[in-house]
């Protein structure tokens, strides 16, 4: 009896990867990691080297420096082996129109080396698992709308059951009812297999992936799940308020509870409401008893929220630290 391959650690690594084009330098010295069954989003702007790494890890472009595996196995030492756990969907993925959808997935399943007496299995399950076989079953693949035609390359990618997905743009040029679909079917591939994605829709992005990579002009800027980056970066905690207290009174309550808080006056609402940012240490007892502080001490207050920083906030903060230090994070 052969034994089972053990599980890696990483289901993807890129470790220093670079490529250089002449002078012109499209990705340099690029490490992260992609744990099995984890979401990872790849994110960046247009020309930052996703699409460039993506291919470097698919096998479909050489490197020039570095190093990247598939399920533990060398991209450039092992091509064969790492790409026998892999599927790869590139950005405008081609498909031929004079096909119908399972004729197609069914020669497809044959290059992947399904077995043949289950390629009509596996054909099936992936036209159920992306949502084909009630509204695409018998439609050649040129009648179908564009989001229609990105779930038969994803039904595609997992036919021969990969052990890692990568998916280029997986949601470019569809409107918001068929990015959702998208998202659900992404979604449900967490702790099936390893999937790194790239999107330019940070919030899509910020719903599916368990962590996200950020690059910029080709280096590293940022990696590791939203709220820890957020924490990293975003250390304080910053409410708006609309009160009838002035900022010096409302400072005089906060210091009394966080010396180290910071009140500052915005604006006037109207001639009794005043608009005031209080800023908190991110750990300070305060941000849960703000208001009723406020309240105890009768000050009038009409609104309070705190500020929150999604992922794009977290993407130009961290862009910006690198630029600022002159590195990576």
């Amino acid at each position: 009896m052969s034994e089972v391959d053990p599980q890696p650690t990483a289901a993807v690594v890129a470790e220093m990867l670079t490529k250089r084009y002449g002078s012109l330098t499209a990705i340099e010295n690029l490490s992260f990691s992609v744990a099995p069954g984890e979401i990872v989003g790849f994110l960046g702007p247009n020309g930052a080297g996703k699409s460039t790494t993506m291919r470097i890890l698919a096998g479909t472009m050489a490197g020039t420096s570095g190093r990247a595996s598939i399920w533990g196995e060398s991209v450039a030492l092992n091509p064969a082996a790492a790409k026998s756990h892999m599927a790869y969907m590139p950005e405008n993925n081609p498909l031929p129109d004079d096909l119908r959808v399972e004729e197609y997935l069914t020669l497809r399943a044959r290059l992947k080396d399904v077995e043949s007496s289950l390629v009509a299995e596996r054909v099936a399950k992936v036209m159920d698992d992306c949502d084909l076989t009630r509204r695409a079953k018998g439609r050649l693949i040129g009648q179908l709308s564009k989001g229609f035609r990105q779930r038969v390359g994803i039904a595609d990618a997992l036919l021969g059951e990969p052990k890692v997905v990568i998916l280029d743009e997986p949601t470019i040029g569809l409107d918001p009812h068929q990015i959702l679909g998208i998202r659900d079917l992404i979604r449900s591939l967490r702790g099936k297999m390893a999937v790194l994605i790239s999107s330019h829709i940070l919030h899509e992005v910020e719903q599916v992936c368990d962590k996200v990579v950020i690059i910029n002009r080709g280096k590293l800027v940022a990696q590791g799940r939203t709220d820890d980056l957020r924490r990293e970066l975003f250390p304080n905690a910053v409410f708006n308020l609309i009160t009838q207290a002035t900022a010096a009174e409302l400072k005089v309550l906060v210091s009394l509870h966080e010396p180290a808080a910071s009140v500052e006056s915005v604006d006037t609402v109207d001639t009794q409401w005043n608009r005031i940012k209080v800023t908190l240490p991110a750990h300070s007892p305060l941000r849960e008893t703000l208001a009723s502080s406020m309240i105890a001490a009768g000050m009038s207050l009409r609104e309070i929220a705190e500020e929150h920083y999604g992922l794009e906030d977290i993407f130009l903060a961290a862009t910006r630290r690198a630029t600022t230090e002159g590195g990576r994070i």
